[in-house]
């Protein structure tokens, strides 16, 4: 049987170096591709390259002031780049003020932050300090900043604030097809209805049927004027008839 016969032959030394060349090239496009997309990153969210400098208030306000939602945005742990901050927080923040009731936040390149916002509109005093408003919610502005719109002081418990403004609501034009105007309405915790008038005359109503009740006192209200005495208040918490108490003058 034949021998095999093992041929060696030399690799050529360019075949046997490794590519450095190439490789550091590569490396050196990786780390610089790298580098650029930190430093974009640290300029974009840097605060005094894009900062939020510009703010752009819209809507129709009577009782908020731009000094108001100024604060309120400052009031932020933090406000960040354009780039960065999140327009959420600061609606929510805007919204937090007494008298917006919905805050619409975007922003504009470079540099500027527009809000849209939407005031509640007062339609009665609550419990002597805060406002409800047309939708008969309660809003903590102050009710001393409406004084000049004379309106209804309601009150009543947590929570009542719809149900009160429903009543007054209802009350209201009876009232005042009969020459008179409710001037507080108030629902106390055991439910029971109790009305003052501007005249000064407080209208007892109880529990049940505030509105039979109501029209019996209009119906029953020009004999009482016919006394020609002061009215101090008129109970009708009863089946038939009221009950009146009047001012004793003295002597």
């Amino acid at each position: 049987m034949a021998d095999a016969v093992v041929t060696s032959f030399s690799l050529p030394s360019s075949a046997k170096r490794i590519p450095w060349g190439g490789m550091t090239f590569f490396l050196a496009v990786i780390g610089f591709i790298a580098w650029l997309l930190s430093a974009g990153l640290t300029w974009m969210t840097d605060a005094n390259r894009l900062p939020l400098s510009q703010l752009v208030i819209q809507g129709e306000l009577t009782y908020l002031k731009a000094d108001d939602v100024r604060r309120g945005i400052l009031a932020l742990e933090h406000l960040g780049s354009f780039m960065t901050q999140d327009v959420d927080e600061i609606q929510l923040a805007l919204e937090a003020l007494p008298w917006v009731a919905r805050a619409s936040v975007r922003k504009q390149w470079p540099d500027t932050i527009k809000v849209f916002l939407v005031e509640h509109q007062p339609a009665a005093v609550w419990n002597r300090q805060h406002l409800v408003n047309t939708n008969g919610e309660v809003f903590r502005a102050a009710a001393a900043q409406v004084r000049e719109l004379g309106l209804v002081e309601l009150s009543g418990p947590e929570g009542s604030s719809a149900e009160v403004l429903a009543a007054q609501r209802e009350m209201q034009p009876k009232l005042q097809r009969a020459g008179l105007e409710m001037a507080q309405l108030a629902l106390n915790e055991r439910r029971s209805w109790r009305v003052w008038l501007t005249n000064g005359i407080r209208l007892e109503l109880g529990r049940e049927g505030r509105m039979e009740r109501l029209m019996r006192f209009i119906s029953l209200y020009p004999e009482l004027e016919q006394q020609g005495k002061a009215i101090t208040y008129v109970d009708l918490r009863y089946d038939t008839g009221a009950a009146v108490g009047w001012n004793q003058v003295p002597e």
